[in-house]
């Protein structure tokens, strides 16, 4: 009687370490964030985005274990906008959905050809474009909600680039409504993860994602170009060079959005409207 037990295939082996070797680090971090910010409810049909890179491609394996072990009724499925991919990354990405056995559709668009030809800010125009897509896929698919894979990093470079760039205090928030498509929301289960784990993850699998792939970084030139001129690249060495200050730098600037004292801010803004601190200064 051969009592050996059968050889995990890779993707199994993959998903194993997501709920033990990274139990601490991925999976509990992202039901955690599920159950604080109440991402998903009973019924709800979520469309899990993914783009290619690290970070969607776990959010996708991630989404794959939560529907197999949770007591909640949802639905999921797995998307993949091809805003108009060059062949080599394209193939790249089909290759890790074969190889992650992630069943997701493809739908093709013309996005990055648009935005090549209008001039101005193409990154800027590029993300709306790319998040209205979305919206739109995931709402003729019957679904009421999509998923992103921002993850703790991208939150906090997000608030410094606010506050440095805009002057202004706001975060990535975990969840949020659509303002263009009705009874649509955006979730971000990654909002605890760490970045330093899924690179931990993706390289202990030995696994290779895409980046950004758009058409001003299809060189690999390009790409380390556009990082290095970017905001988000000088916010995240900024970060960097005060945890040298501070350990906690990480943290407490996660920490601030959620610990606004308003009787010590000279104005704020709620919703259209704008507040000053003299407006009930003297009562």
């Amino acid at each position: 009687m051969n009592l050996r037990k059968n050889k995990l295939e890779k993707y199994q082996e993959i998903e194993r370490s997501i709920i033990t070797t990274y139990r601490s680090r991925l999976w509990s971090k992202f039901t955690k964030a599920i159950k604080d910010y109440k991402l998903v409810n009973e019924n709800d049909k979520i469309c899990v985005c993914i783009s290619g890179g690290k970070d969607s491609m776990l959010l996708a394996k991630l989404f794959e274990e939560l529907h197999k072990h949770s007591n909640i009724n949802f639905e999921v499925i797995y998307l993949v906008m091809n805003p108009g991919y060059n062949k080599v990354n394209l193939d790249l990405i089909k290759h890790n959905l074969k190889y992650l056995n992630i069943n997701a559709e493809i739908v093709n668009t013309d996005i990055f050809s648009v935005t090549d030809n209008a001039g101005g800010s193409p990154c800027y125009l590029c993300a709306r474009m790319r998040r209205g897509a979305l919206y739109r896929l995931a709402q003729e698919r019957g679904c009421n909600k999509i998923a992103l894979g921002h993850h703790f990093d991208d939150v906090i470079e997000t608030t410094l680039l606010n506050i440095l760039n805009a002057g202004s205090f706001q975060t990535m928030l975990p969840k949020l409504h659509s303002d263009n498509f009705e009874n649509m929301e955006l979730i971000r289960p990654m909002y605890l993860i760490r970045e330093k784990d899924i690179i931990a993850w993706k390289e202990a699998c030995e696994l290779e994602f895409i980046r950004c792939a758009c058409r001003m970084t299809e060189s690999v030139e390009n790409e380390l170009e556009h990082d290095l001129n970017s905001k988000r690249h000088e916010t995240k060495q900024l970060i960097k060079s005060l945890i040298k200050y501070n350990d906690n730098v990480e943290k407490n600037i996660f920490k601030s959005a959620s610990n606004v004292n308003l009787d010590k801010v000279l104005g704020y803004k709620k919703g259209k409207n704008t507040y000053s601190f003299l407006d009930n200064y003297d009562n």
